[in-house]
C-alpha cells in the first residue's frame, strides 16, 4: 500500500482544482459578487442559500451551519472518501502524478494504479457490449428469470464475459494496456505457457468504490460445462481488497448517509432486487463475511459514533438467509455488532426467501417490508438461542435461560438490558428475578460469544486505530476526554454575534477586505491599519494575524496562516471573514471598494487621534511653548497623512 502522499503534491492539487467545479457537480451556484459564489447548503436544509464557495481562496463557508473547508474536505463529505482518496481524485482530474512517502522514500506508483482502474473501466465497457450479442443468451435468460429487464442491467452495469481464454485479453491489448497491467488488474490469470482470461461464459458484475471507479467483478457461473465455482470475483489486487469492498456502495453511498440506514445483502441480485424495489441503501459483501473493514467503510456515511444522542444514531439492517449458513453469517455478524454504536438490526423474510426470490414471488412491496418489519439483533440473537429448546419442558426452559444470559450481559446499556431481561423472562414464563441473577452470573464470567462489551451503541465505537482512541490530543475527536469526559464548550467567535450598528459593520468590512484582498488594499496601508481601534475587539484579533502575516500578502497559503495564528475560538470568525460576498461588480470595483473601506477604517482612526490632540492643545498651559509646538506638529503629521490617504484612494 502506498504511503502518504508528499505535503507538496496536496498544495499543488488544492491549488490547481477550481472547487467551484467541484462544489458545482452537487451545489447549483450563483454569482454573489466578484469571486463569489453561493447556492443552497447541502451539509443542512435551507430555504435561502447560505454557503458560499470562493475559488480565488479555495475554500467554502456555510453562514447557516457553519460548515467550511476545501476541495478535499468537500469530497470526503460528499463522497465519503478518505482524505488520500479525495486527492488521488482530484489528481486524477488534472492528470497530475502524486508522490507517496513512507520509510523507503518517496513513491510514485499512483500512475500505475490509475492505469489498473482505466483496466477494469476498459473491462466494464467491453463486458456490457457483450451483453447483447448472441452468446450471451444465458444471461439475458437469467436476468430475465430473476425479474431484471435490460434498464436495470444498464443501470448495474451488468455485463457478460464470451466463452473465450483471449477475447477480453486481446481487446485490451489494443487499446494499449500492457500484458502485465492486465494481469495486474485481476482480469486475465497468468497460465503456463501465456496469460488467459480469468472470467469465460460468466455474467458480470461490475464492482466500484465509493467514487464509482470500477476496481473488480463478480462472476457467476452460466453453462453447464463451467466446472469453476458458482460465483468467482477477482482476486486481491493493488486496488481491489474483498474485505473492504461492499457491492453496491457507489449507488447507495448518498442515500445510506441521507436516510442513516444501510441494509446488508448476500448477493449481487439481491442488491439490485432491493434497489429496484425502493431500497436504495442495500449493500452486498463480495465473496466474504461482513467483518471490521466494512464496518470503518460504512462508518462516516452512517455518522457512527457513540457521542451521538440515540435518537440521531444510524441503523444497520443485516438480511440472512434462514439455512445454516445465513445462521452462521448472523453469529458472525453478530460479533462485529458491538463495533457499531448505530443500531443493528436484522430481517428475515417470510418463506425463507432471499430479497431476489421475495420480489419475484411477492413484489416490490414485499422487500419494504421485509425492511420495515426488522427485528433488534439482541431480540433477534436471544430468540435464536431460546428456539432451540424446548419452552414446555423445565429442562428446555432452564436450557434456553443459560444460553441467552450471556448475550444480555453484553448489554452494557443497562435500561436496554432490563428491558430485555423482562422480556426473555416472558419468552421463557419465567419469573423475572431468575433472569435477573442468570445475566449476573453470565457478567461474572468470560463472554461465550465473543461479543465483547457494549455501551449504548458500543464500548470501542471512537477508536481510530490509535490504540487509546483518542486523536493525539487527549480526545477522541467528538468534543470529549479519552477518559469520556466531556470537554468545557469554548464559545466561538462569528460575524453573527457582531453588533449590529453602522460603525461595527464598517469594521467588519474593513477586515474582511484585509483578508480577502490583502493585495488590493496594499502592505503600506495594512500597516497603518495595525493601530486602529475596534468597537468589535474580536475583529481586532482578526486584524491583529493580518498584520502580523503581512510578509506573506501574495502567497496562496496566506488564509492558513492566518487560521494557525487566531486563538481557536477565532477560526470560525475569520472563514467567514474569508468567504462572505463583497458588494463589487467587477475586479477593478473589487479593488476601489477594499481600499476605500480600509481607508475609511484608517482615516476614522486618524480622526479620532485628531481629536485627541486638539483636546491635549486646549488644556495645555499656553505658557508651554515646546509641549504646543509638539502637539501641533502630530496634528499637522495627521492631516498630512489624511491627504496622502485620500490622494491615494479614487473617489475618496
Amino acid at each position: 500500500m502506498a504511503g502518504l502522499i508528499a505535503r507538496n503534491d496536496i498544495d499543488e492539487v488544492r491549488a490547481r482544482v477550481n472547487i467551484a467545479d467541484v462544489v458545482g457537480d452537487y451545489v447549483t451556484l450563483k454569482s454573489a459578487g466578484v469571486g463569489s459564489l453561493k447556492g443552497l447548503c447541502p451539509f443542512h436544509d435551507e430555504r435561502t442559500p447560505s454557503f458560499h464557495v470562493r475559488p480565488q481562496v479555495g475554500r467554502y463557508h456555510c453562514f447557516g451551519c457553519g460548515e467550511d473547508g476545501d476541495v478535499f474536505s468537500f469530497l470526503m463529505s460528499q463522497e465519503h472518501t478518505t482524505f488520500q482518496e479525495a486527492v488521488e481524485r482530484m489528481a486524477a482530474k488534472i492528470g497530475f502524478t502524486l508522490h507517496y512517502e513512507d520509510g523507503d522514500g518517496p513513491r510514485t506508483d499512483y500512475n500505475a494504479r490509475a492505469r489498473l482502474i482505466a483496466a477494469n473501466e476498459a473491462a466494464q465497457a467491453f463486458f456490457t457490449a457483450q451483453l447483447t450479442t448472441a452468446a450471451a443468451e444465458p444471461a439475458r435468460q437469467f436476468l430475465g428469470q430473476r425479474g431484471f429487464d435490460p434498464a436495470a442491467a444498464q443501470h448495474f452495469g451488468v455485463g457478460f464475459a464470451p466463452k473465450s481464454f483471449d477475447a477480453l485479453k486481446d481487446h485490451l491489448r489494443g487499446l494499449r494496456f500492457s500484458i502485465d497491467e492486465i494481469v495486474a488488474a485481476g482480469l486475465v490469470s497468468q497460465g503456463d505457457r501465456s496469460p488467459y482470461d480469468r472470467f469465460r461464459g460468466r455474467l458480470m458484475w461490475p464492482i466500484r468504490d465509493v467514487t464509482g471507479a470500477t476496481i473488480g467483478f463478480g462472476a457467476r457461473r452460466l453453462l453447464e460445462d463451467d466446472k469453476g465455482p458458482k460465483y468467482l470475483n477477482t482476486p486481491e489486487t493493488p486496488i481491489y481488497h474483498k474485505s473492504q469492498v461492499l457491492y453496491g456502495l457507489d449507488l447507495a453511498r448518498k442515500e445510506i448517509a441521507k436516510g442513516k440506514q444501510v441494509v446488508i445483502v448476500e448477493g449481487y441480485t439481491d442488491v439490485m432486487a432491493c434497489h429496484l424495489a425502493g431500497i436504495t441503501t442495500a449493500v452486498a459483501t463480495c465473496g466474504t463475511s461482513f467483518g471490521v473493514d466494512h464496518i470503518k467503510v460504512l462508518r462516516p456515511m452512517l455518522g457512527d459514533s457513540a457521542a451521538q444522542h440515540v435518537s440521531q444514531l444510524g441503523q444497520i439492517v443485516f438480511t440472512f438467509d434462514p439455512d445454516e449458513a445465513g445462521q452462521r453469517a448472523a453469529s458472525r455478524a453478530f460479533a462485529e455488532e458491538q463495533r457499531f454504536a448505530s443500531q443493528t438490526y436484522v430481517a428475515v423474510a417470510p418463506g425463507g426467501l432471499d430479497p431476489c426470490d421475495l420480489r419475484l414471488a411477492r413484489g416490490d412491496d414485499a422487500i419494504r417490508r421485509l425492511v420495515e418489519n426488522r427485528r433488534p439483533m439482541f431480540e433477534f440473537m436471544i430468540r435464536r438461542r431460546l428456539d432451540g429448546h424446548d419452552l414446555d419442558t423445565v429442562e428446555g426452559r432452564v436450557g434456553g435461560l443459560r444460553e441467552s444470559a450471556p448475550v444480555i450481559a453484553d448489554i452494557r446499556d443497562r435500561a436496554l438490558a432490563d428491558g430485555y431481561i423482562r422480556n426473555t423472562a416472558g419468552w421463557l414464563g419465567m419469573d423475572i428475578e431468575d433472569v435477573r441473577r442468570a445475566v449476573a452470573t453470565a457478567r461474572r464470567r468470560p463472554s461465550d460469544g465473543g461479543q465483547g462489551a457494549r455501551s449504548g451503541g458500543s464500548s470501542n465505537a471512537g477508536q481510530n486505530g490509535s490504540g487509546n482512541g483518542t486523536n493525539g490530543s487527549g480526545t477522541d475527536g467528538s468534543g470529549r476526554h479519552g477518559d469520556g469526559r466531556d470537554l468545557p464548550d469554548e464559545p466561538q467567535a462569528s460575524i453573527r454575534s457582531l453588533p449590529d450598528d453602522p460603525i461595527a459593520r464598517m469594521e467588519r468590512d474593513a477586515v474582511m477586505a484585509m483578508v480577502q484582498q490583502p493585495q488590493s488594499v496594499g502592505v503600506p496601508l495594512l500597516a497603518l491599519a495595525a493601530s486602529a481601534t475596534f468597537s468589535a475587539r474580536m475583529l481586532s484579533v482578526v486584524r491583529d494575524a493580518v498584520v502580523a502575516n503581512i510578509d506573506a500578502v501574495g502567497d496562496r497559503a496566506w488564509l492558513d496562516k492566518l487560521l494557525s495564528d487566531v486563538p481557536a475560538p477565532f477560526r470560525s470568525l475569520v472563514q467567514e471573514l474569508a468567504l462572505a460576498p463583497i458588494p463589487a461588480r467587477s475586479d477593478e470595483d473589487l479593488a476601489i471598494y477594499c481600499r476605500g473601506i480600509v481607508v475609511a477604517l484608517v482615516e476614522r482612526d486618524l480622526l479620532a487621534r485628531k481629536a485627541s490632540l486638539l483636546g491635549q492643545l486646549q488644556r495645555t498651559d499656553p505658557s508651554d511653548q515646546e509641549r504646543r509646538a509638539d502637539v501641533q506638529r502630530q496634528l499637522m503629521d495627521l492631516d498630512a497623512q489624511r491627504m496622502r490617504l485620500r490622494a491615494d484612494t479614487p473617489g475618496a
